[in-house]
């Protein structure tokens, strides 16, 4: 979870984008995806492949079982 909290929080501030733009995104409130980015929860399968598209990075990438952004 520490790995997914740190890449997620990495690809967003990579795109200069807000926790508001991408709960928009991906249906949640800024406040979950700061809950997110630090630890505190998770995600859904539906909700992670939402990031990953918008990103354009990998699930594997996001979960730490890979080092490749694009898989």
């Amino acid at each position: 979870m520490k790995i997914f909290s740190e890449r997620l929080k990495m690809v967003r501030l990579e795109a200069k984008e807000s926790q508001k733009i991408l709960g928009d995104i991906i249906e949640v409130t800024a406040s979950q995806i700061a809950d997110m980015e630090s630890g505190r929860r998770g995600t859904t399968i539906e909700k992670l492949a939402l990031i990953c598209q918008h990103y354009k990075v990998s699930a594997d990438y996001l979960l730490g079982l890979s080092d490749s952004k694009r898989g």
